[in-house]
């Protein structure tokens, strides 16, 4: 029984001890020698240093981003996009093309130049099944009067959904707040931290030409040090789910370019890709995509390396008598269930996000050797493989890691009654 009702005789913290001390979540403590605790915060800080540099060194040039926005105009100038609201919903028409009396809308303008004008316009026919109703409201673009004297004209954009969005939005947080209450607070910071990094870092560092990998890495590396910190707190388990995860990040990272570089990924599959390769030349789109596979990853990443640190510290916790091999393989057994259950997630969720592709393929009947020819594909499969050989390699070395910062097995000597 001593092995589950006793504790170390140092546990309490003496002054001048010489040892130091890893407090987990909840009751949870781990003694941790000065030695590994040092080399672990030591690595950390070391990475932490050349990833402020990295930023500073990336630092995007405005200018130049503000030079490439006037390039590539979403729309010319003086074009608008009034709302107007749904006064009447025709039924789509039985050839798909809108005409007297089918396949339009009637619609009221609430703003701009022709507030108050009502008229019909033709809209998409998924747009009439997608439950469209009188009182909704819509996005339209308006052309301005042409020189030549052409009206301004009206025309169809899209479907104002600002407040079921912003509902959604709230119940998620509310539900966060709920069930996590302050973890989920400290997670929704951490969420705000990542959003801004892209935002305001990394995104128009791309556009400036600075090389799309090393982005990845320092901006993913950036976003990890803020996120598990607040998220899970400061500490020497934290720490060792950080150290995982930068050692995940950087084999992900030589993996997507090893990967994009042997398939030949050009990183051009889509229409708004082969947009910007038109005005932002600077670009590397290959470059760009090994970046998307080090992005896409980050989540999942976070899930399991900090699983691995918690379990490792559970595992000496419960059983100071088991050596560290030992709680290495059994630090093992649960990452390998984990990373069973994590894989069919990446999977599936590329999956889902590019469905409708998938439908469209299946009808085409194509050998597998001709669909891995076109780019779209071979960006998904690229980066479900690359994204998923990280994550499966981060559970040994988060576990390695966190096991190493254990303190030596103890033997009955060394344990009272709790």
């Amino acid at each position: 029984m001593a092995g589950s009702h006793a504790r170390r005789r140092d546990d309490v913290p003496t002054p001048g001890a010489g040892h130091g001390h890893g407090h987990g979540h909840g009751d949870v403590h781990v003694d941790v020698g000065r030695g590994p605790r040092s080399a672990l915060v030591g690595s950390l800080v070391a990475i932490l240093v050349a990833v402020l540099a990295g930023v500073v060194l990336l630092w995007p040039d405005g200018s130049r981003v503000d030079d490439l926005a006037d390039d590539l105009q979403f729309a010319a100038p003086g074009v608008t996009f009034p709302q107007a609201e749904v006064l009447a919903v025709q039924e789509p028409c039985a050839d798909a093309r809108p005409a007297q009396g089918c396949g339009q809308i009637e619609v009221r303008v609430a703003e701009g130049d022709d507030e108050g004008t009502e008229l019909l316009v033709a809209v998409p026919r998924d747009v009439l099944g997608s439950s469209l109703a009188e009182g909704d409201r819509v996005k339209l673009i308006r052309t301005p009067p042409q020189a030549d004297g052409q009206p301004a004209t009206l025309n169809y954009f899209g479907i104002v959904r600002t407040a079921p969005l912003a509902i959604l939005a709230i119940v998620f947080v509310v539900v966060v707040l709920a069930v996590a209450r302050f973890r989920g607070l400290m997670a929704l910071l951490g969420l705000t931290f990542a959003v801004g990094v892209l935002g305001w870092f990394m995104l128009p560092a791309l556009l400036s030409g600075e090389s799309a990998v090393l982005i990845g890495a320092v901006g993913s590396a950036a976003i990890m040090y803020v996120v598990l910190y607040t998220t899970h707190g400061f500490s020497l388990r934290t720490s060792a789910a950080l150290a995982g995860t930068m050692a995940g990040i950087a084999v992900t990272t030589v993996l997507g370019v090893v990967a994009v570089g042997a398939t030949r990924l050009t990183g051009v599959a889509d229409e708004g890709s082969r947009a910007l390769s038109a005005v932002a030349t600077d670009l590397s789109f290959p470059g760009l995509f090994s970046c998307a596979i080090i992005v896409a990853g980050l989540g999942v990443l976070n899930d399991v390396t900090i699983t691995q640190a918690s379990a490792v510290w559970e595992l000496r916790a419960a059983s100071p008598r088991m050596s560290r091999a030992k709680v290495f393989s059994s630090g093992m057994r649960i990452g390998r269930d984990h990373i069973a259950s994590t894989i069919y997630t990446i999977v599936f969720a590329y999956a889902g996000t590019a469905l409708t592709v998938l439908l469209v393929l299946r009808l085409y009947e194509l050998p597998t050797g001709t669909l891995l020819a076109t780019e779209e594909i071979t960006q998904e499969v690229v980066r479900t493989l690359a994204t998923s050989i990280g994550l499966v390699l981060a559970v040994p070395l988060t576990t390695l890691i966190a096991v190493a910062t254990l303190p030596r097995a103890v033997d009955d000597d060394d344990l009272e009654p709790a």
